[in-house]
């Protein structure tokens, strides 16, 4: 084994995509999703309030690997067009010239994966017809020899581990396809998933890895947590090498995820779409003993943004040319700040585009176009009395819409000035991808437009 005295720690960063915060049951969920990462958190620090402030999944990554803002990035659309801004260093970059050498697993070709040395790729999606889908034992098959290689070398490592399982299609293999069922998911005087298969866009996606005739909306839920348990189960395999490795005590893992998942909710069915609480808050657990406390839960806010300098204050990396949008956890950590930034900007531009601003009391979300769910312009949530944000005050409450709306433009204004860019979401011809079409004039545009999924 190499000597290791004296050098930078390795990061080993697994980015889970769609993991919702509420569905691990080391954040409090009823059912027992991540007894391994459960474990795993009992020897780490876990942050209750860790926020993915841009949504989809190119721009949460785009703020997670740079430690930037969506005005620093300029990345704001799931389909994003060019490289990240030149201006703008990825963690993988930094880390390289820091001696680190960098592999990314399943990241390849995305503008914030921009640096690494060597990329490798798995796969991690699947069909019904395919059967069920192995992700997370694909990713290991390729990541777990991957560790062995960077383990031998003298240099200090980052190896980013990007995870697919949360992600629809649902697939999780046996026994994990009835770990959380136990009934007839085609029993047909249950008509929950009536409108799921109605929803036009995105029926034929589903059609293409949900059973055939399912109507329990419960049975695709627990397909969801199935897949987060057999993850879990996979992931202590990651884990299980770097102690066989003598790796665990000189290495910071974090868990952190890119968005979370709408599964029946507010109509977003079984994707990641709508500035809604599901979608916006994720998990993150960082180890890496004797430098982050065992056992801890952080209640301060925190984003996305705050991750790279994190990183690289644990790792000892002090480089004065380097300037984030966010600030490290660890003074969170140590008790010395109760919190960062309890209200901040969001925004989406994945199946709709739009933006508002979320205080701990209230959020706002105001539409930029009309969107395919035919929701109204301007939405406005009680999140003390309305957690599930099932009320829209926006009518009955102008004056709170008034207020919230003007420091959004006060926060958006301030950016612009000081980065000297304007706001990506309100310019993104053609965000959606439909050709011949830069923004919709009707939510019935939007319908009749938006589609994912080969027809049956």
């Amino acid at each position: 084994m190499p000597a290791r005295r004296n050098r930078k720690p390795n990061i080993v960063l697994l980015g889970i995509d769609s993991l919702r915060r509420d569905h691990m049951s080391c954040y409090g969920y009823h059912r027992l999703t991540t007894p391994h990462i459960d474990r795993f958190a009992q020897e780490s620090t876990l942050f209750e309030q860790t926020f993915s402030a841009y949504i989809p999944t190119t721009s949460a990554y785009a703020s997670m690997l740079t430690g930037q803002d969506v005005f620093t990035t300029q990345v704001v659309a799931l389909r994003h067009k060019g490289p990240l801004r030149a201006e703008v260093k990825t963690l993988a970059e930094i880390l390289r010239e820091e001696g680190y050498a960098t592999t990314c697993v399943g990241f390849t070709g995305n503008p914030s994966s921009r640096g690494f040395d060597k990329y490798i790729d798995y796969a991690g999606w699947g069909s019904w017809n395919e059967g069920r889908s192995p992700k997370a034992q694909n990713l290991n098959d390729v990541a777990l020899p991957e560790l062995d290689r960077l383990a031998r070398k003298r240099d200090p490592f980052f190896l980013f581990l990007r995870h697919m399982d949360p992600h629809s299609p649902y697939l999780p293999p046996a026994p994990f396809e009835r770990m959380f069922y136990h009934g007839n998911e085609f029993d047909k005087r249950n008509k929950s998933m009536e409108p799921v298969m109605a929803f036009k866009p995105f029926r034929d996606f589903f059609a293409s890895w949900m059973p055939p005739g399912v109507t329990d909306k419960d049975y695709i839920i627990a397909q969801y947590d199935g897949a987060v348990a057999y993850m879990d189960a996979a992931i202590r395999s990651i884990f299980t090498a770097l102690e066989a490795r003598g790796l665990a005590e000189d290495t910071i893992v974090v868990i952190n995820g890119d968005h979370g998942e709408t599964l029946y909710d507010h109509d977003c069915y079984f994707d990641h779409h709508g500035l809604y609480e599901p979608t916006l808050v994720v998990p993150l657990i960082i180890r890496y003993p004797g430098k982050v406390p065992a056992g801890v839960r952080v209640k301060g806010y925190n984003q996305h943004k705050d991750l790279v300098p994190t990183l690289l204050d644990l790792a000892e990396i002090r480089r004065d040319d380097l300037r984030f949008d966010g600030r490290s956890l660890l003074p969170m950590v140590r008790g010395e700040v109760a919190s960062h930034e309890s209200e901040f900007y969001i925004t989406e531009c994945t199946w709709m585009r739009k933006h508002g601003w979320r205080t701990p009391n209230w959020k706002l979300i105001v539409a930029l176009e009309p969107d395919f769910h035919f929701k109204p312009p301007v939405e406005l949530y009680n999140l003390f009395e309305d957690p599930e944000e099932t009320v829209n005050l926006a009518e009955s409450q102008p004056e709170i819409v008034a207020e919230l709306t003007r420091r959004m433009h006060a926060w958006i204004a301030q950016r612009e000035a000081e980065t000297g860019l304007p706001n990506p979401i309100y310019n993104q011809p053609g965000w959606h991808g439909a050709e011949g079409i830069d923004y919709f004039t009707s939510s019935q545009q939007a319908y009749d437009t938006l589609h994912i999924g080969d027809p049956a």
